[in-house]
C-alpha cells in the first residue's frame, strides 16, 4: 500500500457541554494540526498517489469554513459534541466526496483515507476507513 500525506491546522473555539467533559465544559480554543493520508494500492502511469498540490488544496478548502470559528454557532453542528474525533469523521466525509467526485485525480485511485487530528503534543485522534 502507498500513502501520500498533507498537513494543515486550524484554530477553532467551542465548548463541550456534558460533564464528562470537566473544565472542557466551557467555551475553549482549540489549535489542531490536521494530516490527511490517501492511500492506493498502486500508482498511477506518473508514479502517483495522489498530486500533493491537490491534495493540499483540497485539505486547505475543507478546513476553511471550520478556521477562526466558534463551532458552538455552526447550525451544522448544532447538537453534536465536537470532539476531535467528530471532527476527524467530519473532515474525512468532505475530503471523500472529494475523492469520488474525481477532484484529485482518478477516483478509484485513492482507496483509503485517513483524517488525523492532533490536539496537543500528547494527544490525537483520527478516523479513517475505505472512501
Amino acid at each position: 500500500m502507498f500513502a501520500v500525506e498533507v498537513r494543515d491546522h486550524i484554530m477553532i473555539a467551542h465548548s463541550l457541554r456534558s460533564p464528562v467533559f470537566g473544565p472542557a465544559q466551557g467555551v475553549h480554543g482549540a489549535t489542531f494540526i490536521v494530516d490527511a493520508a490517501f492511500y492506493a494500492t498502486d500508482l498511477d502511469a506518473e508514479g502517483l498517489v495522489v498530486d500533493i498540490g491537490l491534495a493540499t488544496e483540497a485539505l486547505s478548502e475543507v478546513l476553511a469554513p471550520l478556521r477562526y470559528k466558534n463551532l458552538d454557532e455552526a447550525a451544522e453542528f448544532a447538537g453534536q459534541f465536537t470532539t476531535t474525533e467528530f471532527l476527524c469523521r467530519h473532515i474525512f466525509d468532505q475530503l471523500a466526496a472529494r475523492i469520488r467526485g474525481g477532484e484529485m485525480g482518478d477516483a478509484t485511485r485513492v482507496t483509503r483515507l485517513r483524517i488525523t487530528l492532533h490536539e496537543s503534543h500528547v494527544a490525537r485522534a483520527w478516523f479513517e476507513r475505505e472512501v
